[in-house]
């Protein structure tokens, strides 16, 4: 239990990490790229969705919606969620699939009902030599009821 914990650990370390290099990526290059069309800060685009969107007195008037901060946010989304898939989902995959491969393949597990029949087929060859060997023979077939009157 202590290597998944210290696992768990590495990983969100590596995370916390991995998070500042995609924010710097989209603001050093796909800000820009974006900037090349518009604005280079994806967080002033926005829309006045009711009345005049100014501020007046330290006080917003009008319903402002930033949307680019949200494009800002589903970008950072998507290249962290390529590169985690790219460089590391799909790598383990292959290697687990490389070692499964390298694996024997284990023999089919037998049935209950072909268990019953070895069985069966055991207690009928141990009959058998039994009866062969001079010893009284008691039953014929295995479970079947013994005729009498009933009576111990």
């Amino acid at each position: 239990m202590r290597g998944n914990v210290v696992e768990l650990a590495v990983a969100v370390v590596v995370g916390a990490a991995f998070t500042k290099i995609v924010n710097a990526v989209v603001e050093g290059v796909i800000g820009p790229l974006v900037g090349a069309f518009g604005t280079q800060n994806l967080d002033s685009y926005t829309s006045c969705m009711k009345g005049p969107c100014d501020v007046v007195n330290g006080e917003q008037i009008g319903v402002l919606i930033s949307w680019g901060s949200v494009l800002s946010a589903a970008l950072t989304f998507l290249i962290t969620a390529a590169v985690v898939y790219f460089l590391m989902i799909l790598p383990m995959n292959r290697f687990k699939a490389r070692l499964d491969a390298k694996k024997p393949e284990a023999a089919p597990s037998a049935t209950e009902l072909e268990l019953l029949a070895e069985i069966r087929d055991e207690l009928v060859a141990q009959r058998a030599a039994r009866t062969t060997d001079g010893r009284p023979e008691l039953d014929k077939t295995v479970g079947a009821q013994r005729s009498g009157s009933g009576e111990d």
